[in-house]
């Protein structure tokens, strides 16, 4: 990431992220994009503690803390007339809330790395002009984005008042909450059971007259077109206001909502189809780079406040799978969106929400291929990760929450000073090893989440086998720990079987989905338009195969696990991937593409009578994929 777009969009893309940028004082893009970049820089910047990435970050946080107005308003000067178009800015709607949501995250990371004060202070102000403004110019007066986003504000105002204690910021909480889309009630809605003649179905009516869509998402519930990163954001929005008003319902909604994606929009690799507005469980339907991005932050977000380790699963698996794909190696070209099944991608694909908007380039690699919005939020998706592998404990402990390669230092037990290094090759291997460090001696709980996935985990301290009892998929070690001290967490991976789109089959192991290996070749192209250089991907094996019923219902029989050597090095690619698996598959004469799309073969003849088209097919992890096909048809095959 460092040496890639993460590290150089300041060169990469400098119409935007230059001098001229209003949150650098500029007369140029004011709006979401600056911000979105230095969210995802200022982390990497600061893990790495690499000085020349702290460098570019500085500018940006300076300008923010060193130019805020007398009333508290932070962010790009707003224009005195409407500027005129340029085209790839954003130069109006610097009045907006929402951009300055990304601005406040990004200074909440600052404080937590550096603990300038300044921040508290500018923050407070900004606080009190919102509580000031906000009744006459609520969220939504200038966009509706900062009214799906409102959960974004509002975590930041919890942080402060976590701090100050200031009460007027719980006044600001409850104001905020007021003017935010109210995603727990949406998400607790029942199928088909919201009256179109409600007064809060009129009510939502007038005041989102321009968001139809959304609004349907109240009449026919869980089938709704709802936008995809709004909705990834929102998720968050229920478990940040409980830690207000405690209203257990709040946890309820997300919940429901998580298991009502999976069913109506899900895929295997943890996301949804939206191609902006979700659009259902078809594995050709594209998955925004955006939504995985903000996706993750909020079951990060979520998972600290509750404690439920389903959302640590949830999160595993949309980091393991669908987040590695979606950039290129080098990190320097992204995809606008991806799809469960996607096996060319070119810029004659017809399949997208938004083909007609973006000339195709939707699904290619490019810099600024699609909406040029993922160019700069993909940014915070693995420094987050990072941040919230481990946790300090309410007990005095360390919980290790999420699984990699990783050190940690903290305080535990009666204020020693522990360090901890874990080793492991997870989710490609089954063994997480962590050393400790000690000061000295001391007696403190170390916290191991137990993923729901696996089966009799083992777990071993100084090679001797810990009996304890695992309660919600934790473990809690509590003994007295001294310098050298080894623990090993073995968590056996089952191959498994799981359906999606019209009774088709993906198969999983431990955190990892897999997919077919399709060879490929890239295909540079260049239309010298504003969408810059990208590259198509062609396919140069076969991929229309499905799988045979009777191998998935004897899975382990029929499955083959191949591990490969390696030494941690970059792992998501055909050529490195760390793990295969083989089985057989059969090809099927009638599946093809339609307009570059593999849309699913009918199920009018789900059997394969020439025994000849059976062929052992190889899957590989899905994040090591570009080209894959993911939900297989399934077939009854002569044997």
């Amino acid at each position: 990431m460092k040496d890639g777009l993460t590290g150089k969009l300041d060169s990469i893309y400098p119409s935007v992220m230059g001098q001229r940028n209003g949150w650098l004082g500029g007369d140029g893009d004011g709006w979401e994009r600056g911000p979105y970049w230095i969210d995802g820089l200022l982390p990497l910047a600061y893990i790495l503690k690499d000085e020349q990435l702290i460098t570019k970050v500085q500018p940006w946080v300076e300008w923010t803390l060193e130019n805020q107005a007398e009333n508290g308003y932070i962010g790009p000067v707003p224009f005195a007339e409407e500027p005129a178009y340029e085209a790839g800015l954003q130069k109006g709607m610097r009045k907006d809330w929402w951009p300055k949501m990304v601005m406040l995250k990004v200074l909440k990371q600052y404080h937590e790395a550096t603990g300038d004060q300044r921040v508290i202070d500018v923050l407070t102000k900004y606080f009190k002009y919102q509580l000031q403004e906000l009744p006459n110019t609520p969220l939504d007066k200038w966009t509706f984005w900062a009214n799906r986003r409102g959960g974004d504000n509002l975590q930041v105002v919890y942080w402060l008042y976590n701090i100050t204690g200031d009460e007027f910021l719980m006044d600001l909480g409850d104001l905020i909450a007021e003017q935010t889309f109210p995603w727990t009630r949406v998400f607790l809605n029942d199928e088909n059971n919201v009256d179109p003649q409600s007064p809060w179905y009129f009510y939502q009516m007038k005041r989102y007259p321009f968001d139809q869509e959304e609004i349907d998402l109240l009449t026919v519930s869980k089938i709704g077109g709802i936008h995809t990163v709004n909705l990834a954001q929102g998720l968050k929005m229920p478990a940040v206001r409980y830690l207000q008003d405690k209203d257990k319902q709040h946890l309820a909604a997300t919940k429901e909502a998580l298991a009502d994606i999976r069913k109506y929009h899900g895929q295997p690799q943890g996301m949804y189809g939206g191609d902006e507005p979700l659009h259902g469980n078809d594995p050709v339907r594209g998955v925004e780079f955006c939504s995985v991005a903000e996706g993750m932050f909020s079951l990060e977000t979520i998972l600290k406040i509750t404690g439920d380790m389903s959302f640590a699963d949830q999160l595993e698996k949309i980091t393991y799978n669908a987040l590695p794909t979606q950039a290129s190696d080098d990190f320097m070209t992204r995809q606008y969106f991806q799809a469960a099944n996607q096996v060319k991608l070119t810029d004659k694909m017809e399949v997208s929400f938004e083909t007609n908007h973006h000339k195709g380039t939707d699904f290619v690699f490019g810099t600024l291929s699609g909406y040029p919005c993922c160019t700069s939020n993909m940014h915070q998706s693995w420094p987050k990760y990072v941040q919230n592998l481990w946790y300090a404990t309410a007990d005095g402990g360390v919980a290790a929450l999420l699984y990699a390669p990783s050190e940690v230092a903290l305080k535990v037990g009666n204020g020693a000073t522990l360090k901890v290094k874990e080793q492991t090759g997870y989710p490609f291997r089954e063994t997480v090893n962590f050393s400790m460090t000690l000061s000295e001696p001391a007696a403190f709980p170390f916290h191991l989440r137990i993923p729901a996935w696996t089966n009799n985990p083992q777990i071993r301290i100084n090679g001797n086998s810990w009996k304890g009892t695992i309660r919600d998929q934790v473990a809690i070690i509590d003994r007295a720990w001294k310098s050298g001290d080894q623990v090993t967490l073995q968590l056996p991976m089952e191959i498994k079987s799981s359906q999606w789109y019209q009774f088709s089959t993906a198969i999983e192991r431990g955190p990892l989905v897999y997919a077919l290996k399709i060879e490929d070749k890239k295909v540079p192209k260049d239309r010298h338009d504003g969408y810059g250089k990208f590259y198509e991907v062609h396919p140069v094996s076969d991929w229309n195969y499905g799988l045979l019923q009777h191998e998935l219902d004897d899975i382990q029989e029929h499955v083959k696990v191949e591990e490969a050597d390696w030494d941690g090095a970059y792992p998501w690619n055909l050529e490195n991937a760390p793990v295969q698996l083989k089985m057989s598959g059969a090809k099927v004469p009638e599946w093809s593409l339609h307009r570059d799309v593999p849309v699913m073969p009918g199920f009018w003849s789900k059997s394969i009578q020439d025994t000849s088209l059976v062929e052992e097919i190889t899957l590989v992890p899905y994040g090591c994929t570009t080209l894959r096909i993911t939900e297989f048809p399934v077939y009854n095959v002569p044997h």
